[in-house]
């Protein structure tokens, strides 16, 4: 057989193979590919790609440096956005080379970023590729970045969060690391990285955070510098919630964990090292007074929403346009100023009249907008911002959450009876509440008993024996969660619901989450998270800001009945009666601390809510000191200095502005006065035993413990405490005409009746018909000093 036959036979039966393999893919087989056809197509996409990177190396050139670095200033303006409330964002920069930064530094900053550094070729590539699905699909803009492809980010291109960018910055950082040493791109990026408090680069950070040069840095301080690059502001521990300080201090030991890993620390310094606390922020230039203040809530306002980045925020050239009412701005720093400043005299008082602090914030209930803030004397001189701090508990004033809980939903007493505004309550001081976590007895202000007394009654005396057993009725994790739904922050100290303290007021929300939370019950119950800008631009274009939606956080039935009830607490006969003299409806409540640590006063109007606090710090070690003695007042407590500057506030604030009353939804059997029975009745909600209040330390920033609130200490400094309820069957003194007697006997506490003629407190039938059921203006012939 000749060779072309053989040859013919092969293909003949090749042919013949192939058919026979068609011929047993049958069905829907015959419609999957090759495995020819796979490798193939494999190799096509692996051209494709390798041709597109080609392309993209080729065509994407290194730009020039980012104009951005070129330092700008950002404009701040009040709310009419033509007034200049202050300039901030010079960039501040001073570029060093890296031979004057310590090497433990250098290698901090490489175990924080990107501990592969010294060993990649400029990217990540799996990263990158996560970063860029990332930016797609809309799920975050973080990870994937080399210290390389930061540095990129940084000098070359900007902080926008766009596929093309990232794309951008992969192919430079390639080009770049072809073409710099590691050492290069290392000086770069430690000199162009931002380190908060306005501080780019190493040098500039070294100065803002411990006063000295980069070449001065210690290890651990090197280590602190090199964390606060993942989260500047968050992490800035003199600034820093109790949850960011310890997010700050887990990534310092996560950077001396890594240098310990990588070989460059041994385990043996390591384990030596404390955390450098760094020194206290130095005031922005050119925000002295309160704009500092205002400045710093609207600059987090932008960073928490995610509006804009820190680093573009930093670099300038943005316009923005907050909240703040310049009218109402000025008449807090004046009411602040007439109502205590210039009582207070630190050189005949040094050890009571210094370091006396003061928290304000006000927002509009309607729109949730921030109208003015008081967070200090001077930023240039206490660049902390008091008004947003939370760690000062805030006593009785939580008591409107507990009362707000227990109205919401059928929550019953001890004995079954609905909770209302009205249901009556063992007022006995150590009472010992039943049904809590653990034995409680707290005492009330003065030890006072008040026997069988309404909620009302309760809230407007501040009563603590009532409210600590009301709250165990309507469920210490209801109350926690009302005050959340509120507006007060979930994560403040102070809010366990397995401490029976937490009724009281152990909670350390700041001034402005205080005055959001009461703007929902001025707002009937909707809430609208607080907000402080309402424009933002630069070169000409507007960047879209969140929207502001009013959600329910408690009904609107339950709102105004605790709004009718504050209103009782700023009566003549409440402890927040000198709020009396704003002259409008107004609601509100005071709270005082145990060792009269704080005193507060929040309360609103119809068209504006303000909480206002007042404390004592040591200005060196933030230790929490005693008001007693303040302004040569024995004590001080809600219903003084703070309501006082509340009421002096809100008169300025609402000047011109048409008297509005509160539009009250139906009562739904919570309205009436204040109720207090005649005489002590049979406990309706626990035991009457005494015992000891049990003491509540939690943890808290600035040094000293939290304390549990103060048992009702709200009457006004040089008060006498108010006297036990009258027992002759008649009205008590403090009631001026308004509640009918029960007993047998005429009571002798008529005032003279507001609505009606002359009270004579009646006898036990009088139902309240006859002309003493009007209330009383002034106080009865046994008057108690409201508290």
């Amino acid at each position: 057989m000749s060779e072309e036959t053989k040859s013919a036979a092969r293909r003949a039966r090749k042919r013949a193979a192939r058919a026979a393999r068609r011929a047993r893919r049958t069905g829907w087989r015959r419609l999957l590919p090759t495995w020819r056809m796979l490798l193939g197509s494999f190799f096509m996409l692996v051209l494709i790609g390798a041709g597109a990177f080609i392309f993209l190396y080729l065509t994407v050139p290194v730009p020039n440096p980012n104009t951005q670095a070129v330092a700008q200033s950002n404009i701040y303006y009040y709310s009419d956005g033509k007034t200049e409330l202050g300039r901030t964002g010079e960039v501040n920069r001073e570029s060093i080379p890296l031979a004057q930064i310590p090497l433990d530094t250098q290698h901090a900053v490489v175990s924080a970023e990107d501990r592969s550094f010294y060993k990649n070729k400029g990217v990540d590539v799996k990263g990158s590729l996560r970063a860029v699905l990332n930016t797609v699909t809309g799920k975050g803009t973080q990870g994937g970045s080399t210290i390389t492809q930061q540095y990129v980010k940084n000098y070359y291109l900007t902080q926008e969060q766009t596929v093309s960018r990232k794309v951008k910055e992969i192919f430079i950082a390639l080009k770049v690391d072809q073409t710099e040493s590691k050492s290069e791109i290392l000086d770069g990026y430690l000199n162009t990285s931002y380190f908060g408090r306005n501080a780019y680069g190493i040098q500039a950070a070294a100065h803002a955070y411990y006063g000295r040069d980069a070449s001065r840095l210690t290890t651990e301080q090197g280590a602190y510098l090199a964390a606060l690059l993942q989260a500047p502001s968050q992490y800035d521990v003199r600034n820093a919630t109790p949850a960011n300080r310890q997010a700050a201090i887990a990534r310092w030991n996560y950077v001396l964990d890594g240098m310990v890993t990588e070989g460059w620390l041994t385990p043996a310094r390591r384990a030596a090292m404390t955390f450098p606390q760094p020194i206290e922020p130095g005031p922005t230039q050119g925000v002295g007074g309160q704009a500092g203040y205002l400045i710093e809530i609207a600059k987090d306002y932008l960073l928490k929403n995610k509006i804009i980045d820190e680093a573009t925020l930093q670099a300038g050239g943005w316009k923005i346009t907050t909240t703040f009412d310049k009218a109402k701005q000025d008449a807090f720093v004046t009411a602040v100023k007439t109502e205590l400043t210039d009582e207070l005299n630190p050189r005949s008082r040094p050890g009571t009249d210094t370091d006396v602090r003061v928290a304000g914030a006000s927002v509009d209930p309607t729109t949730g907008r921030i109208v003015a803030v008081y967070g200090g004397p001077d930023y240039a001189t206490q660049p902390f911002n008091d008004a947003i701090r939370q760690d000062n508990a805030i006593g009785s004033t939580f008591k409107t959450f507990d009362l707000a809980a227990g109205l919401e939903g059928d929550h019953t007493t001890q004995d079954g009876r609905r909770i209302t505004t009205q249901t009556s309550y063992d007022g006995t001081s150590r009472r010992a509440v039943v049904g809590g976590p653990g034995h409680y007895a707290p005492p009330n202000e003065d030890d006072v008993d008040y026997g069988t007394i309404s909620l009302r009654y309760a809230m407007m005396k501040s009563v603590n024996s009532v409210y600590a057993q009301e709250a165990v009725d309507a469920g210490l994790q209801n109350v926690r969660d009302t005050a959340v739904a509120l507006g007060i922050p979930s994560g403040v100290d102070g809010m366990d619901p397995s401490n029976n303290s937490m009724a009281l007021g152990t909670a350390t929300p700041s001034a402005l989450d205080m005055a959001g939370a009461y703007a929902t019950l001025a707002n009937h119950g909707k809430r609208i998270a607080p907000w402080a800008v309402q424009k933002l631009e630069r070169d000409g274009t507007s960047t879209d800001l969140p929207s502001h939606t009013s959600s329910e956080a408690i009904s609107r039935g339950t709102a105004d009945a605790v709004t009718s009830v504050l209103q009782d607490v700023v009566s003549a006969r409440g402890t927040g009666y000198a709020a009396l003299a704003l002259d409008r409806p107004a609601a509100g409540k005071t709270g005082t601390t145990d060792s009269n640590l704080s005193a507060w006063f929040a309360g609103y109007t119809p068209q504006l809510a303000t909480a206002v606090g007042i404390f004592r710090e040591d200005a060196k070690t933030h230790a929490k000191l005693s008001l007693n003695g303040t302004a040569g007042l024995a004590r001080i407590n809600g219903g003084a200095f703070p309501t006082e500057i509340w009421t002096a506030y809100m008169k300025g604030a609402l000047k011109g502005t048409p008297v509005a009353d509160f539009e009250l939804a139906p009562s739904n059997g919570n309205s009436g006065p204040p109720v207090v029975a005649s005489s002590p009745a049979p406990n309706p909600s626990g035991s009457s035993s005494a015992g000891p209040s049990p003491s509540s330390t939690p943890s808290r920033p600035g040094g000293s413990p939290s304390q549990p609130p103060s048992p009702g200490s709200e009457s006004p400094a040089g008060s006498p405490p108010p006297s036990s309820p009258s027992t002759d069957g008649g009205l008590i003194g403090d009631l001026g005409g308004d509640i009918p007697g029960t007993g047998s006997t005429p009571g002798g506490g008529g005032g003279t009746g507001g609505a009606g003629g002359t009270g004579d407190g009646g006898t036990g039938s009088d139902t309240g018909s006859a002309p003493g059921a009007g209330v009383g203006d002034s106080p009865g012939s046994h008057p108690i000093t409201p508290q």
